[in-house]
């Protein structure tokens, strides 16, 4: 049996299934990529070439729901797979785009199971 700690995400993350990506651009460079799974606190980018944990970036959702753009730190790297980022701060006005693009992913979700 693996062992569980607590969960410290405040927030469920949602699968994307492929379907969102990013521009984003930080003191490292700038780079399209995919969203693995994304919340209101924080995405998983599955990136070739890893950006240090501390580092911030900004981004830009690629998606239907229209503009989301946001600012994230680096949390975590893992290799082969990509970056763990928590959202910073989320632009005001975008924000309810970021909601309605959960709840999208979510009934996609469902709709699945």
């Amino acid at each position: 049996m693996i062992g569980v700690g607590p969960c410290r995400r405040m927030t469920t993350r949602v699968e994307t299934n492929g379907d969102v990506w990013v521009y984003w651009q930080s003191a490292s460079g700038t780079d399209v990529s995919r969203v693995r799974n994304v919340s209101a606190g924080g995405m998983f980018l599955e990136v070739e070439k890893p950006l240090p944990k501390g580092q911030m970036a900004n981004f830009h959702f690629l998606v239907q729901e229209g503009s989301i753009r946001a600012d994230a730190v680096v949390r975590r790297y893992d290799p082969g797979e990509g970056l763990g980022l928590k959202f910073v701060a989320v632009e005001k006005e975008t924000g309810p785009n970021l909601a309605e693009l959960l709840r999208r992913l979510r009934g996609a979700c469902r709709s699945k199971n």
